[in-house]
């Protein structure tokens, strides 16, 4: 069965109910409730029983991730934790032993990638709360993921993607699809964000991917990742994880509110956190503008190939028209 081809209620019901049949996978009281929280590239449920444990739970999107990718991504976080770098989710293994599991449904053409994980105890910021310290904290952990990022052995089986510039805004083989597909994109639009597409692929190319500016880098660090527990930021959702410039890692922090007064200020102390921890070259710094559109035109393609979901459609049309302005600023910039 085509998936896709299902209207949006009919897929949001096979996957609740695959959800529902996967808790039979793992050691759970019997009488657990099933609550989707999120759909993105995937879907997440919070799993609850009766006597107040948690848990979340994902199904995998269909060809998104193979089985080594996701038990990778499972590895690198699981390092982190347990290395003391950030708190990040613990996966919860299933009854055979397996963090990752197999579960299907009779509506579904194979099988779905299903992930465990303990609940994490915080809350989600947003944009209009005062970020300053905790983007310092932030800029701080983002830096100690990049030094763990630099020296830690991965496993030889390891397999994460790559977020270049081709497989982010280039026309071959985007990961979200073209920003030239967007919502909204009309012809103006399309030449005015192409020319800052062109512009940030010169900057990048010169700016190079060296061993000190691309490595494996979280890549999604967007608020809806975030959780402020206390002194503590955890980090969750490390379903885009992959091999990018290090600055990526600074611009995504402010995902979807790019072109808000705050940013700047945002972003300026994630750097000041960001230096207390490792070496911040001025270069390095002033290249954040570059990574900052780079991430706006490439939601801008994932708005347009995701136009399902609930975020896609809170952001829709305004999103690629606000765009605009960024673009115009950049092209005087640079």
């Amino acid at each position: 069965m085509d998936f896709d081809a299902l209207t949006h209620d009919q897929q949001l019901g096979i996957l609740r109910e695959t959800a529902e049949a996967a808790t039979a996978n793992y050691d759970l009281p019997a009488d657990v409730s099933v609550e989707m929280i999120n759909l993105s590239e995937n879907a997440t449920y919070k799993i609850a029983a009766r006597d107040g444990r948690r848990w979340a739970l994902r199904i995998h999107r269909d060809g998104y991730h193979s089985r080594t990718a996701i038990q990778s991504e499972l590895a690198w976080l699981t390092d982190l934790r347990q290395t003391g770098i950030v708190a990040t989710p613990v996966p919860v293994a299933g009854k055979d032993g397996e963090q990752i599991q197999r579960v299907g449904h009779a509506r579904l053409a194979q099988p779905r990638h299903v992930v465990l994980s303990q609940w994490e105890t915080g809350s989600e910021p947003g944009i209009g709360e005062a970020l300053g310290e905790p983007f310092e904290l932030l800029g701080e952990v983002t830096a100690r993921m990049h030094i763990h990022a630099r020296q830690w052995k991965r496993p030889s089986w390891f397999s994460r993607p790559v977020w270049d510039f081709e497989t982010s805004l280039g026309e071959e083989r985007p990961h979200w699809g073209r920003w030239r597909d967007g919502i909204g994109v009309d012809a103006a639009k399309a030449r005015l964000f192409g020319r800052t597409a062109e512009l940030i692929g010169r900057r990048l190319a010169a700016f190079g991917k060296g061993h000190d500016r691309f490595g494996l880098i979280h890549c999604d660090l967007r608020l809806a990742n975030l959780l402020i527990d206390g002194k503590t930021v955890k980090v969750i959702d490390f379903d885009d994880c992959g091999f990018g410039w290090y600055m990526y890692d600074a611009a995504t922090p402010i995902s979807f509110y790019e072109h808000e007064p705050q940013a700047a200020d945002l972003i300026r102390s994630w750097t000041t956190g960001y230096r207390r921890v490792l070496d911040l070259p001025r270069a390095d710094e002033d290249e954040i503008p570059t990574f900052v559109m780079l991430r706006r035109l490439l939601l801008v393609a994932w708005i347009g190939s995701h136009a399902e979901t609930d975020l896609a459609k809170s952001m829709g049309l305004p999103y690629t028209e606000g765009t605009v302005g960024l673009c115009e600023a950049y092209l005087s910039k640079f």
